[in-house]
């Protein structure tokens, strides 16, 4: 039986996700595959190069250097989280990402984004053969968010976030064979996502993708329908679902180091608070 961790977005409530994949990391606990979303593809790709604490790290340290997220990097650039600087000089040289270790690991790494152009979830799985920059450009890809970001365009593929289109895909990962799966939630269990606000904004800025736009109005209905499936199979046994006990203290977007912490161990505390039962969910044969 295969094992999974799939793991939602949430900019940097990530953090908190971070915080659980660390203890899992330092704890050798094994996965057959994974999956992200969004900031769980950007900060969960840390768990196959084994690289505890690296996401918390360069994240304060870059909290207030403008060329990583601010909105001069936005109004210069087009990207708000700057597209450059964090996705090919941080990584690649001012707090490396290890990918020989990334390519090493055994665990299967897979992300989504989505297709501006058909409104549909794109699934793609990284492979030791994709060149380094092209890895960052797909995680680029999962997480850049609508009206904040430029299309990220591979292979004349034009993409934004892959939470507009597959939040939490669990489903997917099901259908690939991946049994029994964490799954790492951003909100609290009793969080319920409401139609977008920002929709009359969202249709005059893509009106040229209309299929575009019916996915971001038709997002809350999907979440909410993939919440009501992850409860499902956790009845069935199939997820352990880990989620915050409350809101995290942390929004999409923040420069203070202190909250960043405060948010990140809020997830260690409560991945080493669950250890056993993670232990005994996935069996004793994932822990290596």
């Amino acid at each position: 039986m295969k094992t999974g961790l799939v793991l939602e977005g949430g900019a940097l409530r990530g953090l908190y996700t971070m915080g659980i994949v660390d203890v899992l990391i330092e704890k050798h606990i094994f996965f057959d595959g994974m999956i992200g979303v969004s900031a769980g593809a950007a900060f969960g790709c840390n768990y196959k190069s084994q690289q505890s604490g690296r996401v918390l790290r360069y994240n304060q340290r870059f909290a207030h250097d403008w060329r990583f997220c601010s909105v001069r990097s936005w109004l210069c650039t087009g990207d708000l989280f700057g597209a450059d600087f964090g996705y090919h000089q941080v990584p690649e040289e001012l707090d490396p990402f290890d990918f020989k270790a990334f390519n090493a690991h055994p665990t299967a790494f897979w992300l989504v984004a989505t297709d501006v152009e058909t409104g549909k979830a794109v699934y793609k799985q990284i492979t030791k053969r994709m060149h380094m920059d092209e890895v960052c450009e797909w995680i680029r890809a999962s997480s850049s968010m609508p009206l904040v970001s430029q299309y990220v365009e591979i292979y004349g593929q034009k993409l934004l976030d892959g939470g507009l289109a597959d939040s939490i895909p669990l489903k997917f990962f099901n259908e690939q064979g991946y049994e029994r799966n964490i799954v790492i939630l951003t909100q609290p269990r009793s969080y319920t996502k409401q139609p977008n606000r920002l929709m009359p904004l969202m249709r005059m800025i893509y009106h040229r993708q209309p299929r575009f736009v019916e996915t971001i109005a038709r997002r809350h209905d999907m979440y909410n329908e993939q919440l009501r499936y992850v409860a499902e199979q956790e009845k069935m046994g199939k997820a352990f679902v880990i989620a915050p006990e409350a809101k995290l203290p942390i929004q999409h977007i923040t420069h203070d180091p202190k909250r960043m912490q405060r948010t990140y161990d809020m997830g260690r505390q409560q991945a080493l608070a669950l250890l056993s039962q993670i232990k005994a969910f996935l069996g004793n044969e994932t822990t290596r």
